[in-house]
């Protein structure tokens, strides 16, 4: 199968280039030529037994918890393909923090899992578990997206276009999704923790502007009893919205009661959460994302103050499900440019912004968050990744952003007791800080020098430096 996949965030998608010319035009003689006259496609490659146990299993807690802490989502290209030198440094890296660790079943680097009903090629979901088993990580599964022949497409062919990959399954399909997120979760039983579906993709009602959450709500509900009805300790979450917020000024749509100076939540939003919420057939965490700036790519009234929205949407979520244990399946504090490419910041600006966010979403409650690992396929320019590409030798090595998350995730699991410290007037507008009994963090927002006092002790910090403080 190709490395099909997006490098995307919420509402900018694009599609990858995935093959070049050349490439392209051999996949479609080979398309061409495994497609049976009269079958309605091909089965090349795949099997019967997709439920079969695949590999050896870690051996998950008798009794996981619904929080699993700070990690990172795989994307397109990621570290379970390469140079055996670079792949294996970036399995050491992971190796020394057990990081969570999260992969949809179609796209993002998988392949279609399940071309024609009931034969199943389950070959790059099965490397990327793999790579996820041996690096320490626990794995968590996406549900997205559905095969062609869920959602109107021609069985045994996949159609890699943005349109067909935003495409909800059809009504009638809802339960043959659900058999195959059963059948996802027999063949990795190691997998305790599912999201179902990704940013209500394909559930636009067109004629009434508005998000289809009936829609959404009935097959996550079908999934959710076909996972619990495979193992009652399986954890299952939804509904995975993309929090969108506009300009403070806008009034159409917007929130009344959800704003603040980052702006004002779409109302849309908040009634589909709000919908799945009470008719849903019951959840172990609730999972969202989102990005700090407006739908106009606006940080307002900058970029470090607008991580506020990540805290009030947060409380929000808390109280509409009592406290159910919040995810952020993705966080974006950084605007895309017009190739959905973040490199206009500087890695130390990145990462303080990114600090200050995930700051803000533990502050809204949040237990657990997944990066969205950028990973770039080949060289070594890639802002905003964990590690270096894993295409040659010497790829694999650890970013600036790497040693933020794994920091953050060991500093700050499940279950952490936060305290609150001193800082001195003068500083508290320049600052952001989370801290622990054992453990503080700080944040210069500042593009320039400061001389800080935190917890009582005064330290010089450089421009948009991120300090750790032993207490």
């Amino acid at each position: 199968m190709g490395r099909h996949g997006w490098n995307s965030e919420a509402r900018r998608w694009r599609l990858t280039a995935l093959l070049g010319v050349g490439a392209a035009a051999l996949a479609l003689v080979v398309t061409l030529l495994n497609t049976l006259p009269g079958d309605g496609g091909s089965t090349a490659g795949t099997t019967r037994d997709g439920d079969k146990v695949h590999g050896t299993p870690v051996t998950p807690p008798q009794s996981p918890r619904p929080e699993v802490g700070w990690g990172f989502t795989h994307t397109q290209f990621s570290a379970d393909e390469g140079d055996a030198a670079a792949t294996e440094r970036a399995e050491g890296l992971l190796e020394k923090q057990s990081l969570p660790q999260n992969q949809h079943i179609m796209g993002w680097g998988a392949g279609n899992p399940e071309p024609s009903r009931g034969r199943y090629d389950f070959s790059e979901m099965d490397r990327r578990i793999d790579f996820i088993r041996k690096s320490g990580g626990t794995p968590i599964v996406t549900l997205c997206c559905s095969p062609d022949w869920m959602k109107g497409g021609k069985s045994g062919v996949t159609d890699w276009s943005q349109a067909s990959l935003e495409t909800a399954p059809d009504r009638a399909h809802y339960k043959d999704f659900a058999a195959l997120a059963a059948t996802v979760a027999k063949r990795y039983p190691d997998v305790r923790h599912f999201i179902v579906w990704n940013e209500f993709k394909g559930f636009w009602n067109d004629s009434e502007a508005r998000w289809d959450y009936e829609g959404y709500t009935e097959l996550y509900n079908l999934v959710y009893t076909a996972l619990k009805k495979v193992d009652k300790g399986i954890m299952v979450g939804g509904p995975y919205l993309v929090m969108d917020s506009f300009d403070p000024r806008q009034t159409d749509n917007a929130s009344t009661t959800v704003k603040g100076t980052w702006g004002a939540m779409d109302q849309r939003v908040l009634d589909a959460f709000a919908y799945w919420n009470k008719n849903k057939v019951g959840a172990d965490f609730v999972v969202v994302d989102g990005s700090s700036y407006t739908n106009d790519d606006d940080m307002l009234p900058n970029e470090f103050a607008a991580t506020d929205k990540l805290t009030a949407v947060g409380e929000w979520v808390r109280e509409q499900t009592h406290d159910l244990p919040l995810w952020w399946a993705e966080y974006y504090v950084e605007p895309a440019d017009g190739n959905d490419d973040r490199k206009g910041w500087s890695e130390t600006h990145r990462a303080a912004v990114q600090a200050a966010g995930m700051i803000a979403m533990v502050k809204g409650g949040a237990s657990s968050g997944f990066y969205w690992n950028p990973e770039e396929e080949k060289g070594s320019d890639c802002a905003g990744c964990l590690w270096t590409p894993t295409d040659s030798a010497g790829g694999g090595k650890a970013l600036p952003m790497y040693d933020l998350v794994s920091r953050f995730s060991k500093e700050f699991p499940p279950g952490t007791k936060y305290r609150t410290v001193s800082v001195a007037a003068d500083d508290v507008p320049n600052v952001r800080v989370l801290a622990t009994d054992k453990v503080a963090l700080v944040v210069n927002t500042l593009d320039r020098s400061i001389s800080a006092q935190v917890d009582g002790k005064r330290f010089e910090m450089r421009a948009y430096e991120v300090k750790w403080l032993t207490r």
